[in-house]
């Protein structure tokens, strides 16, 4: 009843409660971004799968410009990162426009982080099932070591979620979640800007 009906009604309702609540902050970041950035955007958007896989854009903060070398090649992440880039990852910022795709209903607010969708052909059977529910904005895997573990862990803990989704896990994981945030856990790996790739499963 609550995976089927009951979570969605919870997902929009605070997705709702949040945007209003947050609106300065977003307003402020988007105008900080948008000079900050050097011209590139304060948005972010990306096609991941969702739910069966069926393919949305995501929307997140743009915490990287994007500048090229002499060839016309995009920087590394750690060259195009900007300070500000670095603040808004440290503490979730930048995924806050993710509660827009929540209001929409391609994502919830619990549930396994939506993937690139060039790693699909890439998982086994089981890794698929990741996809059985709704992604989320953070999720069991986020919660038990974020970019501080491999994305096979990662696709470990979410297919464990999707057998294991109930009211009580969702709240858990929200509580963890705002304690990873204010002492800014696994935010990435040991020198690298971003999570590292998913290359196949074992």
């Amino acid at each position: 009843m609550y995976a089927h009906c009951i979570k969605r009604i919870f997902d929009f309702s605070l997705a709702l409660l949040a945007i209003l609540c947050l609106s300065p902050i977003l307003i402020i970041v988007t105008v900080w971004l948008h000079y900050a950035n050097k011209g590139a955007g304060a948005f972010f958007f990306q096609e991941r799968p969702g739910k069966d896989e069926k393919i949305f854009k995501v929307v997140k903060f743009k915490s990287m410009t994007d500048e090229r070398d002499e060839n016309g090649n995009l920087l590394s992440d750690k060259q195009r990162l900007t300070p500000i880039g670095k603040f808004i990852r440290k503490t979730s910022i930048d995924e806050l426009p993710q509660l827009f795709n929540v209001l929409i209903g391609n994502m919830a607010l619990i549930g396994p982080r939506p993937l690139l969708v060039k790693y699909l052909p890439l998982y086994s059977p089981e890794q698929h099932r990741r996809h059985e529910v709704r992604p989320g904005i953070t999720g069991w895997a986020q919660v038990n070591g974020r970019n501080a573990i491999t994305h096979t862990k990662k696709i470990e803990y979410d297919v464990w979620y999707v057998d294991h989704l109930c009211f009580s896990l969702d709240c858990k994981i929200i509580l963890m979640t705002i304690h990873n945030v204010l002492h800014r856990k696994d935010i990435s790996h040991e020198g690298v800007a971003t999570a590292e790739p998913f290359n196949g499963h074992n």
